[in-house]
């Protein structure tokens, strides 16, 4: 199958664009699919009028991970390569510029679960299962998923989780803070759409200078992280016409139309 079929990307209105993993059965990495999906996410990132993303999975799962078939064929010199591109992929979909939204749908595991924790926001259907099963394997999360699942979940719980390759359910991952809202199955794609047109209509550059404020200021000391988020706020949000007319909605007590200058 070729690339760009293994990924579909639909425009959804006001700034919204829909990314579906299209690989049956379970939507499994492969090598392919991810090319695919850095092919749509570069060419996101280039599009200035996109204010939010969903990440999403065709059929009854989301991605169930990495594509194990692929990788008992693969000659092992190349999987450095491999994981570095993964890296890459998921660093990019967690550095783009509009929130990207994850619609939970079947299972998230492995690689899938390390594709969600790239995105800034997760909403999973009630029967979804989450994990990182990789020690089952003999392998172990290798797209990030050692420093972003501690990161969210806390140091205790994320090496619980990773050392004895549980799979929790929907409303656990709620409980521990790995997804920020569950629904009933079948109605995720729904409320994470719902979600991004929700952040679509906010100020584009404000969400957006706060996204970087965050992701920069987590790698740094409070002070410094604070010193970057003053120095956003001068240079991304002063200096924007969205800031003048979000001033102007609320003195006319009206909607405001940002149109993300």
């Amino acid at each position: 199958m070729p690339e760009n079929e293994l990924v579909a990307r639909k425009n959804d209105e006001e700034g919204v664009e829909i990314l579906t993993l299209k690989h049956p059965p379970v939507n499994a990495l492969s090598t392919a699919l991810l090319a695919g999906l850095a092919q749509h996410v570069e060419a996101i990132s280039q599009d200035r009028k996109v204010r939010a993303v969903v990440l999403t999975g065709d059929g009854q799962y989301f991605s169930a991970g990495a594509d194990l078939k692929e990788m008992a064929t693969m000659d092992l010199a190349t999987a450095p390569d491999v994981v570095r591109k993964g890296h890459a992929l998921f660093h990019r979909i967690s550095t783009l510029r509009p929130p990207v939204v994850a619609a939970i749908n079947g299972l998230a595991l492995g690689g899938g679960l390390e594709l969600a924790l790239s995105c800034d926001l997760r909403i999973a259907g009630e029967s979804a299962k989450l994990g990182a099963p990789e020690v089952n394997y003999g392998l172990m999360p290798a797209y990030g998923g050692t420093q972003r699942l501690p990161r969210l979940v806390g140091l205790s719980k994320g090496k619980e989780l990773i050392f004895t390759g549980s799979i929790i359910s929907a409303a656990e991952a709620l409980r521990i803070g790995l997804v920020n809202k569950t629904v009933p199955a079948g109605q995720e794609l729904r409320a994470a759409r719902d979600l991004a047109h929700t952040i679509a209509q906010r100020a584009p550059k404000a969400v957006q200078a706060a996204k970087r404020a965050i992701m920069e200021g987590l790698q740094l000391p409070l002070a410094e992280g604070i010193e970057g988020e003053t120095k956003l706020f001068e240079s991304e949000v002063l200096s924007s016409q969205d800031l003048g007319e979000g001033i102007m909605a609320f003195v006319e007590r009206r909607p405001p139309k940002f149109k993300g200058e």
